[in-house]
């Protein structure tokens, strides 16, 4: 019988990690989109607030996976140095 890889489930944990940054991403930006749609039609002002509401949803869901990158890249080195 082979021997079990030990390390195989801690990159499955990893995989679902960056997944879960990808989603994280598109969701703010659908988020902020369907929420610009319904101030144009409330507003009756098509397309202004879906472009605007995408662009702002892009720029800080990007913010926020860069914030958690950099966090996770300074625990690991943080985790180095030990």
């Amino acid at each position: 019988m082979a021997p079990k890889d030990e390390n195989v489930g801690r990159e499955m944990g990893e995989g679902y990690k960056y997944v879960s940054l990808g989603l994280t991403f598109a969701g703010g930006i659908i988020l902020f989109m369907v929420l610009g749609l319904g101030l144009d039609r409330l507003l009756n002002l098509m397309p202004l607030f879906t472009v605007t509401g995408t662009l702002v949803g892009t720029v800080l869901s990007f913010l926020v996976v860069y914030r958690k990158l950099q966090e996770e890249e300074r625990r690991r080195r943080e985790q180095k140095g030990r």
